[in-house]
């Protein structure tokens, strides 16, 4: 996958232009319910998804890219100083987000959509990068979380077996 997916924007909107599709520029919708995701890792090609997207009748494509900015890196850091781990892996955390940074303004994501019979189709598209910065701000926050109070012991109740 490419590093920087900036040509691949100017690409796919060229693209839409000239498929007679309108082009919304929205909001990412990946958080939406009822979301149908498109298989970016077996197929890739903007270009299938948007005949897809004309096949089922679709009008407009809803389109959305996200630039990275190195804020996203600053704010990991700050949740990674929250948490307690050994000086080892606390410092191999600070040196793989840093070198991220040289990323900073880049097209990271490209999101296609279309709704249809109530359901938004999804081609999302990231960068292996952002997909690293992801993992990582996940992993961040799994060690930050407080433990879930599910698991916790119901209190005030008293069992006489």
């Amino acid at each position: 996958m490419k590093s920087n997916l900036d040509g691949l924007k100017t690409e796919i909107e060229r693209y839409l232009e000239e498929s007679g599709l309108g082009v919304f520029y929205g909001h990412a919708r990946a958080l939406e319910s009822a979301v149908v995701p498109w298989d970016c890792d077996q197929h890739p090609d903007y270009k299938q998804f948007v005949q897809a997207a004309r096949s089922a009748g679709a009008k407009f494509v809803v389109f959305h890219q996200r630039e990275f900015s190195s804020h996203q890196i600053d704010d990991a850091l700050e949740q990674l100083s929250a948490c307690d781990l050994p000086r080892e892996e606390q410092l191999d955390f600070e040196r793989r987000l840093k070198e991220l940074r040289l990323y900073d303004g880049l097209v990271c994501s490209i999101e296609l959509s279309f709704d249809h019979e109530s359901r938004v189709f999804l081609f999302d598209l990231r960068t292996e990068w952002y997909e690293d910065l992801t993992d990582i701000v996940d992993e961040i926050q799994a060690l930050t979380s407080e433990p879930d109070d599910d698991d916790a012991p119901i209190g005030g109740y008293f069992s006489p077996n």
